[in-house]
């Protein structure tokens, strides 16, 4: 079975609920570090009050047997400490749509004038059960040895220029984990923290670039039979459907387009040493501008993926806008919001674009059981050593 993932739940409903199919029997789930990363998504200079309020866990309602995976599809729930959708005082109707959010074009498209029903599913929060299928996803990869990685680039153009690699890249979350706008920068980081909290004086809200890396994969996951399975179309489907996020680069993205392909295209080398003891299979790259991804696969270098965050749509100081009821102008609704949630994305990023590469790993090594799966994986592995499998045909002059 196909892995696959579906998140339920309104932002001031009683609770998030995240099913997840196709996972193998036999997967050891590390509540831990699930709950770790919902934690981080919490985390982050700008966040708001709602942050103070909820702890985010994960409970178990389907398809786990004292910690482990037994096949069936698994069910997480998320509790909300702030459920309040019924209690009309403390979430009233909202007929100013805010410019930027889904509140005026969900409204038409479910022919009402109140935008709570639309704002409460499309609201940010839903995130979070994302971050649980990514965690959960995790799991399954790091069995393999395959690790995902994010972090913030920039926040309102303020950054860092940091390389990240397969060897750096521990030092880099170690110096992540030490900045509360997720930078690995820490001079990036007071001068984000300066322009979040000039932002927040100005009733205001910034975005920013955010950055995911997995490393480990071996080559051919994805495919380039059919587009629907090319890994870096799904990587971007996925991606783009994170709240906030308006564009999405694999490797060099846009770059692309200003250099000459001698630029651009990564050189192949080839290093025995790593033949046995890597899953690049001795296959080298003098750089990854390609991000880890040919022809829609993967090809033994890390995967990168980068995102562009939009400011949060809730501005304190409100933008122009107009009643539905009345269709006069107005000054959008005010929810109460965050002044930035940059930090926040990248952990979502993280592990949604963790969860996409389970997805084609599960599709390329199949199995009811991690017995199975880790069989298939490592003979495969065991097949492209031996590579060429038949004695190569004479070169025909």
């Amino acid at each position: 079975m196909p892995l696959s993932a579906s998140t339920a739940g309104e932002s001031h409903g009683p609770a998030l609920v995240i099913t997840i199919s196709g996972l193998p029997a036999g997967l050891h789930l590390d509540t831990d570090f699930i709950n770790h990363e919902l934690r981080r998504r919490q985390g982050g200079y700008g966040r708001g009050g709602r942050q103070n309020i909820e702890q985010d866990t994960v409970e178990y309602l389907t398809g786990v047997r004292r910690g482990i995976t037994i096949g069936s599809p698994l069910t997480l729930v998320i509790r909300n400490n702030d459920s309040r959708l019924d209690d009309q005082a403390r979430t009233p109707p909202v007929f100013r749509p805010r410019p930027g959010h889904a509140d005026l074009a969900g409204s038409i498209k479910f022919l009402t004038t109140d935008c709570r029903d639309v704002l409460e599913r499309a609201s940010a929060r839903e995130t979070a059960s994302r971050v649980a299928a990514g965690a959960v996803a995790r799991c399954l990869l790091r069995e393999l040895g395959i690790e995902a990685f994010g972090f913030v680039r920039t926040i309102l153009g303020i950054g860092t220029d940091i390389n990240v690699n397969e060897q750096t890249w521990r030092a880099v979350l170690a110096a992540r984990d030490q900045s509360d706008t997720y930078c690995p920068d820490p001079e990036a980081t007071l001068r984000q923290r300066a322009a979040i909290h000039e932002a927040k004086l100005n009733k205001d809200t910034a975005g920013g670039l955010v950055e995911a890396h997995i490393f480990g994969c071996p080559p051919g996951l994805g495919s380039c039979m059919d587009w629907r399975d090319k890994l870096d179309a799904r990587l971007a489907y996925a991606v783009m459907g994170i709240q906030a996020i308006k564009s999405v680069e694999i490797g060099l993205g846009k770059e692309v387009a200003s250099r000459p392909g001698s630029r651009v295209h990564d050189p192949i080398r080839y290093d025995p040493a790593l033949r046995e003891t890597h899953p690049c299979l001795g296959f080298t790259r003098d750089t990854n501008n390609a991000g880890g991804t040919e022809g829609g696969m993967t090809n033994g270098q890390p995967v990168v993926v980068r995102a562009a965050m939009k400011p949060i749509s809730t501005l304190g100081q409100g933008m122009p806008s107009i009643d539905l009821n009345t269709m006069q102008p107005h000054q959008s609704a005010y929810e109460r919001s965050d002044i930035c949630a940059v930090s926040a994305a990248s952990v979502v990023l993280e592990n949604v674009a963790a969860f996409e590469v389970a997805r084609a790993l599960r599709d390329k090594f199949a199995g009811d059981s991690m017995t199975e799966l880790r069989a298939q994986y490592h003979a495969f592995l065991d097949f492209a050593r031996s590579l060429p499998l038949d004695p190569p045909s004479a070169t025909i002059a």
